[in-house]
């Protein structure tokens, strides 16, 4: 499922029913050492570029499993169309494992919708928020079925709480993506620098990769890069684009 706001559980609530069409945005995940794009990442929007927390309130009680495979489809149809594979990229995907429906009916749909993308296994990246509200078994189980079929994971949203130290370990994630909160202003404020250094070598400690997302500013990118970290995501390189794949601009 591919989203990048936080109002989904709130818009489920809500009881209206999926009837709005939609589609992706893609928005790159670059790597600053290579100058490459590491992954696109698949957000979702409304045929008509509507914003994702509208075509999230168009979803009803009991209709997450469906929405979540509608957009997981939407997403690899359209890397197939743009022929993502051929670019030697890596695609990102968020679902919530809260809604995935019967565990083993919901792997096998995974797979075949992979299959039928072009995109090698490994270069598939399943990715959820960070949210309090996860089921944390069913999570941690959802992450294992996915590796064991050869996809990599990814946690969003992530920020060093105490509930995240201690469940980060469990979960076992490829990459964690920082809250872009801890990366706003990062260049300016010594606080906010000392607050990700440590959850970077935290990161390192546990041997996963970090991704610092919300990049919108030349100093927050020197900021991020002079602590270490390779992948980065935001405006500063490239917006989303409605059903296209970005080339994201690097600073020279």
């Amino acid at each position: 499922m591919t989203w990048e706001e936080d109002d989904f559980q709130s818009s489920v609530s809500m009881g209206l029913a999926f009837q709005s069409g939609l589609t992706m945005a893609f928005q790159p995940i670059v790597d600053v050492i290579d100058k490459s794009v590491f992954a696109h990442e698949a957000l979702v929007r409304g045929v008509h570029g509507e914003s994702a927390a509208s075509v999230l309130l168009s979803v009803s009680p009991g209709l997450g499993s469906d929405f979540d495979q509608q957009c997981r489809k939407t997403a690899f149809e359209l890397a197939q169309q743009l022929r993502l594979a051929d670019t030697g990229s890596s695609l990102a995907i968020n679902f919530i494992p809260c809604v995935t429906g019967e565990f083993a009916d919901s792997l096998a749909k995974v797979l075949a919708d992979a299959e039928a993308s072009s995109l090698e296994l490994n270069r598939i990246i399943f990715e959820c928020r960070d949210t309090h509200w996860l089921d944390v078994e069913h999570t941690i189980n959802v992450f294992e079925g996915y590796r064991a079929l050869g996809f990599r994971t990814a946690l969003d949203n992530f920020g060093p709480t105490e509930a995240s130290l201690k469940l980060l370990p469990r979960f076992q994630p490829n990459f964690v993506k920082l809250d872009m909160a801890m990366v706003r202003n990062v260049d300016t404020d010594p606080i906010k620098q000392k607050v990700l250094a440590f959850a970077l070598r935290y990161l390192r400690d546990l041997g996963i990769q970090p991704i610092c997302g919300g990049v919108e500013t030349y100093g927050e990118f020197e900021a991020v890069v002079g602590l270490g970290v390779r992948l980065v995501q935001g405006f500063f390189f490239a917006r989303p684009m409605l059903e296209q794949l970005t080339t994201p601009r690097f600073p020279t």
